[in-house]
């Protein structure tokens, strides 16, 4: 029979959000920087585009050749495919014939050289024939063959890079064959993390009984080296109440985000959320999500500014800091860093082996896929999905997701799976 006290307790127990719902209420309460800064296209891979960028100029420039042939006039057709034409001259990628095309007359041409004045088409040297001093054509080229228009990829003024795009190498070829040095880009988001817990200790130091190296830490600061991002690593905070509101007020006065990982749960020795709440709001902290349910979400004032800093208390077992991480931290620092979070690749693939579990949770287990030669995926967990063992994901290359109303499922059986990928 439940004692009355434990029935209080269980009914004081705040609501699991779903994931989606966690997911949501997070990326609607959080709007993008508005600070911005100019930076030349050297210094901009990975930066997040505060306005979009247009065109100055037409892309290509000019008509061009598409192939190395022979630039003529349709308009000497019958001549060119009987008795042939002279060869005027030479147009080549950098150095163009400048002079208009004659009747009766035809100009070398190699790939990307301006078409001449003149001429309509370009006939790839493969389809003529030498006679003599003239070129013999074929009887079926038309006007506009091989040859390609002055600004039909872009037009001046047209946008090529719409604002809060994550600037990736090819784009930033792309500005710079428009003649742009510099862009206007979102400014770097800045995000103080620590770990908490008296049994932590960082590497390198000898363990004593009952002491862990701190493994949390290293894997947020690997996450969050991101071009978008300036990472403050306030290193290991002890498990006091002091310690950690003196951590906090630091970490609100330099940065945008706040991320700890431990001290969230429920136990007597848990004071990360207790503390926050002195200081700022939790939003929720319950997440019906297998590994990581207790993640806290939450905001603290600036005094001096008027602006807010975001709180996220992941948990403090590895495997599930991570898992939160990726789920809720980093679709919400892009959205801060000016970027649209990415949805996450969902795939099918065939299980290996059965996999049970008990229904309640959404959860996330730890696999490895790959294509199979008639090229179906499969997918198989690579082993303890313990929260606190980082071995099956350090293996891992894809979360296996399980609704949170399954039981399991048998070999064979098609799941979901979200390929490991980058939010920013």
């Amino acid at each position: 029979m439940t004692s009355p006290k434990t029935r209080a307790s269980a009914d004081c127990q705040p609501e699991q959000l779903s994931v989606d719902q966690a997911l949501t209420r997070i990326l609607a309460s959080i709007r993008p920087v508005t600070a911005t800064e100019t930076l030349p296209i050297q210094q901009a891979l990975g930066r997040i585009l505060a306005t979009a960028v247009q065109a100055p100029i037409p892309v290509p420039g000019h008509d061009n050749s598409a192939m190395d042939g022979y630039a003529l006039a349709t308009g000497d057709q019958s001549l060119a495919s009987t008795q042939g034409l002279l060869l005027a001259g030479r147009s080549m990628a950098g150095h163009p014939y400048t002079q208009s095309l004659q009747p009766g007359e035809c100009v070398r041409i190699m790939t990307g050289a301006v078409v001449p004045p003149g001429a309509d088409s370009v006939v790839m040297q493969e389809d003529v024939t030498t006679h003599e001093e003239r070129i013999i054509f074929p009887e079926d080229f038309q006007p506009g063959d091989n040859i390609r228009r002055a600004g039909e990829d872009l037009q001046p003024g047209q946008t090529v890079l719409e604002k809060g795009r994550v600037l990736r190498a090819a784009d930033l070829g792309l500005v710079a064959s428009l003649g742009i040095t510099e862009v206007e880009l979102r400014r770097k988001i800045r995000v103080a993390f620590f770990s908490t817990g008296d049994e932590l200790v960082a590497a390198g130091t000898p363990l004593q009984t009952g002491q862990i190296y701190d493994s949390n830490r290293q894997t947020l600061a690997a996450l969050l080296q991101q071009p978008p991002i300036e990472a403050v690593d306030l290193g290991l905070v002890a498990d006091e109440t002091d310690a950690l509101r003196r951590t906090f007020i630091a970490a609100r006065d330099q940065a945008d985000v706040i991320i700890t990982s431990g001290g969230v749960s429920v136990g007597e020795a848990d004071f990360v959320k207790a503390v926050f709440s002195e200081l700022g709001k939790i939003d929720f902290w319950r997440i019906a999500i297998k590994p990581g349910r207790p993640l806290a979400f939450g905001e603290i004032p600036r005094r001096e500014t008027n602006e807010t800093t975001w709180f996220f208390g992941l948990p403090g077992n590895p495997v599930s800091s991570h898992v939160t991480f990726e789920l809720f931290a980093a679709p919400a620092l892009a959205r801060l860093a000016g970027a649209s979070p990415t949805t996450p690749l969902k795939l099918a693939a065939r299980l290996t082996h059965a996999i049970k579990r008990r229904p309640g949770r959404q959860e996330y287990q730890r696999g490895r896929f790959t294509q199979s030669a008639n090229g179906e995926l499969q997918v198989s967990s690579t082993g303890n999905q313990s929260s606190g063992v980082l071995s099956s994901l350090s293996q891992a290359n894809c979360y296996i997701v399980l609704a949170a109303q399954s039981s399991g499922h048998q070999a064979g059986e098609q799941v979901t799976i979200e390929p490991f990928h980058t939010h920013i």
